[in-house]
């Protein structure tokens, strides 16, 4: 007897998903709830856990196929596959005749079938020949990546050669997706779902809205000041460190408030007006660029904005964001500094009208009473829909960040 495998609901509006890669291959024991596929949607990475323990049955659909909410995609055995119902991969290796003295080694099947190997890895096993149980993985929980197994291969090749003359290699054949010619290599890879969404909402953005950014510079050593001198107490009393990006939280909700065009949408032929902040706060999650929301952000005090925000960044690292984590937002923070970007010119995240850019703090030379003084200072950016906002609302509504960043206090009395 099996359980079926299926395409969980993905949230709202989500029809359909990738299989990104599967976690567990046909015979593999599965433990009930464990996670045994992973799927990626236009936003988010899912994984599919296990309906029941048992076996790994086999396969309805492959890595890259295109699957929709319900679809049935593998099979839970209660035992071990029957000998006519085993995967055909495990048939098919044993049909194989026995290695002979004058055929070359295959890499284990073992190593080049276990969970932790992705696509690209085994390939790049199996086109180098090397074996993945001898090479020390440099991902996540030790899993390797590609650049383990192309490290490996190097050294293999400048391993010293046998004494006794060999004849003269023969041209490595073609793989997919490389073509060898003079050391040389190309590896095409299919876009993800995701890589492929954000291309076309970036590209729409650029179609679609009349983008224009303004620039300012914002002196640090007021905030600096401030977090130095309260990091200890904040983080005893709170339990989470006290960052820049609360503060940024923050003076944007004052400059919000101030201009409404700024956290405004263009909808059809309507303008809608928020009376709420849901910012959005961009991540670097290993699928590429996120931007879960912290829901009420003007609403929310220094703590829970800087909990609210670790605990996405954690979530978006592990893959474990949900859509309801992506749905909505009504402006967006981007910290490009933490890259050490001086200074850029983001794109808005539609349908939001404006997104703030935020980069690497720098000590410049300024001008302060007459005498020029070295300060902490990061370029701003406010990249901003012109159809909806106006040039004197944005570059406003940036003083107004400014501002407050460099005077603080203006946080507490609402100025």
């Amino acid at each position: 007897m099996s359980s079926e495998v299926k395409v969980p609901t993905l949230g709202e509006s989500v029809a359909e998903a990738t299989i990104g890669q599967w976690l567990k291959q046909p015979g593999d024991a599965v433990k009930l709830d464990e996670p045994i596929a992973s799927l990626e949607t236009d936003k988010v990475a899912v994984e599919v856990p296990a309906p029941a323990a048992g076996v790994m049955g086999a396969f309805q659909a492959k890595e890259g196929d295109t699957v929709l909410v319900g679809a049935v995609i593998a099979t839970i055995e209660d035992s071990a596959p029957a000998a006519g119902n085993e995967p055909i991969a495990a048939r098919e290796e044993r049909a194989q005749p026995p290695a002979s003295d004058t055929m070359p080694p295959k890499a284990p099947a073992a190593a080049l079938d276990a969970s932790t190997l992705s696509p690209a890895v085994r390939r790049a096993v199996l086109e180098h020949g090397v074996d993945p149980s001898r090479i020390k993985g440099s991902g996540k929980d030790g899993r390797l990546t590609k650049e383990d197994v192309l490290a490996a291969a190097q050294a293999k090749t400048f391993a010293p050669a046998p004494a006794a003359p060999s004849p003269a290699p023969a041209l490595p054949e073609p793989v997919e997706g490389r073509m060898p010619a003079h050391g040389r290599a190309e590896e095409r890879v299919k876009m993800t779902r995701m890589r492929q969404t954000i291309a076309k909402r970036l590209k729409s953005a650029q179609d679609t809205a009349a983008l224009l950014t303004t620039f300012n510079d914002c002196d640090m050593s007021a905030v600096i000041a401030t977090r130095d001198r309260y990091k200890e107490t904040f983080e005893k009393k709170h339990g989470v460190k006290l960052g820049f990006m609360s503060f940024f939280a923050k003076a944007a909700c004052l400059a919000l408030k101030d201009f409404p065009a700024v956290n405004a949408q263009i909808q059809g032929e309507e303008i809608v007006y928020f009376d709420y902040v849901d910012l959005s706060v961009a991540v670097s999650a290993p699928n590429g660029l996120v931007v879960p929301v912290v829901r009420n952000v003007d609403k929310l005090g220094f703590a829970a904005i800087e909990k609210a925000i670790g605990d996405l960044g954690r979530r978006a690292r592990d893959g474990a964001l949900t859509m309801e984590d992506m749905a909505g937002g009504t402006f967006t923070i981007s910290n490009g500094g933490i890259f050490g970007g001086l200074m850029s010119t983001p794109i808005i995240n539609p349908p939001q009208s404006a997104v703030l850019g935020l980069h690497r703090i720098e000590d410049r030379p300024v001008v302060r009473d007459g005498a020029i003084v070295i300060r902490p200072m990061m370029y701003l950016a406010l990249s901003y829909d012109h159809r909806l906002i106006d040039g004197r609302e944005a570059v406003t509504a940036l003083k107004t960040i400014k501002e407050a960043i460099e005077d603080p206090t203006r946080l507490l009395i609402d100025l």
